[in-house]
């Protein structure tokens, strides 16, 4: 049987151990926690990688421990920020907890068939915690040298933003929870990002010296981009995991327009697909005859089916052919009523839109960021009304185009598309 630490090692999921003999005691049942705090009311791409890795220690038989950070995203962790977090209060940060939870019990087997999972909120621990008391008892146990020499601190005390006590205080928090998780749910493993070895260390050390005992970390590369950058983000902000900040069709076709370069990372780092698929999809792509853009749709349809459920992969794939360039699309009145609450949209007055250039509508509805922009797009053969290419720099908009009297789909490219729809 393959070991755990060998699977995610194989998936690219581990990025440091803080000891070796803890792939033998995977061997054993052990509760493992990732805490996730509530800094919005959804998740995103780049969180996902937690979640995965938890879910990937449940079917080993473990016990995922969720932490939501009630508590400290009061705070907000600064490892990889680069000024401090806007504090948010108790009304949003509930708002935050209630929401987020839903992604974990969409993507964690909750059916009792594996170790089922525990959800936290640390605000239960640290409610209850007097502010002289928490100095005493767990304050007294920090260095400030060990604590300025982590990275996360070091840099921004240097940075020209600097960091408020609040922020610096932030690991003792987040040791404490891993301390608090393992006397009282015998959690001995932390997981987190690779910007967390500092938090996870520091949790480490407080329980050997306050019982005496070991407990351990694993961290995971952080998701970026083959070019460095951080994944998530697109035009229009970040990928979203609740569906309706980011619908599932947007959210597949964000997967859809990723790199070649970054498709066989995301299907080991972000889905459970079998590695013999992966490698034959990855052999695939090096051959003359390979059909462009197949790895990332066999990708946003594996991880939309994770994230948003066959509803939602059902959802996206129809809004995808709906909106899809091509004379022999059908853009009846019920097709597009269908799928508009999934696609990105814009109301606008009638006399906003007819009589109106397509360079002028591109403008106004944000498919394009200049009218000059949507010049271009025609001149390049990118520009689709109705998802038919518009080759005329002075097409208007007229009554004949709007479907049911009401619709209309601007494209640029075969991907990006926005329906407007005419108010009444």
């Amino acid at each position: 049987m393959k070991r755990l630490i060998q699977c995610l090692e194989e998936r690219g999921l581990i990025d440091a151990i803080t000891s070796q003999e803890l792939a033998d005691k995977l061997q054993s049942p052990m509760c493992v926690y990732a805490g996730f705090d509530p800094t919005a009311d959804s998740l995103h791409l780049g969180n996902l990688v937690g979640i995965i890795v938890l879910a990937w220690f449940q079917k080993f038989g473990h016990t995922p421990v969720v932490v939501l950070g009630g508590a400290t995203g009061r705070i907000g962790d600064p490892s990889g920020k680069s000024k401090e977090r806007p504090l948010l209060d108790d009304q949003t940060l509930l708002h935050n907890v209630f929401r987020i939870r839903s992604h974990f019990e969409a993507i964690l087997d909750f059916s009792g068939r594996l170790p089922k999972p525990v959800i936290v909120n640390n605000n239960d621990w640290f409610s209850h915690f007097y502010f002289i008391d928490f100095l005493r008892d767990v304050g007294k146990h920090f260095r400030i040298g060990t604590m300025l020499g982590k990275e996360s601190v070091r840099s921004r005390v240097q940075s020209e933003e600097g960091m408020s006590y609040t922020e610096f205080s932030y690991q003792l928090l987040q040791a404490y929870d891993f301390f608090h998780l393992f006397e009282k749910h015998g959690v001995a493993l932390q997981i987190g990002g690779s910007d967390q070895w500092g938090n996870i260390t520091a949790g480490i050390d407080l329980i050997r010296k306050l019982k005496g005992e070991t407990a351990y970390g694993i961290t995971f590369p952080l998701l970026t981009r083959s070019d460095g950058k951080k994944f998530g983000k697109s035009e229009e902000g970040a990928i979203w995991l609740a569906e309706d900040r980011c619908s599932a069709y947007q959210f597949y076709q964000y997967l859809v327009r990723i790199a070649d370069a970054d498709v066989i990372r995301l299907m080991k780092m972000l889905t459970f697909m079998d590695l013999a698929e992966v490698s034959q999809i990855e052999q695939d792509m090096a051959k003359g005859d390979y059909v462009p853009n197949s790895a990332q749709k066999r990708l946003a349809e594996e991880l939309t089916r994770i994230v948003h459920g066959e509803e939602g992969l059902a959802r996206a794939l129809k809004v995808t052919e709906g909106a899809g360039p091509g004379a022999l699309t059908d853009l009846r009145l019920e097709t597009i009523e269908e799928i508009a609450a999934d696609m990105p949209s814009v109301d606008l007055a009638k006399d906003q839109v007819l009589g109106r250039k397509f360079t002028e509508l591109a403008f106004l509805a944000s498919l394009v960021s200049s009218k000059g922009e949507a010049a271009r797009l025609i001149q390049n053969q990118g520009a689709y009304l109705n998802n038919q290419k518009v080759s005329d720099l002075g097409a208007v908009i007229q009554q004949e185009d709007l479907i049911g009297g009401k619709y209309l789909i601007l494209g640029s490219g075969k991907k990006k598309k926005i329906l407007v729809r005419l108010m009444e």
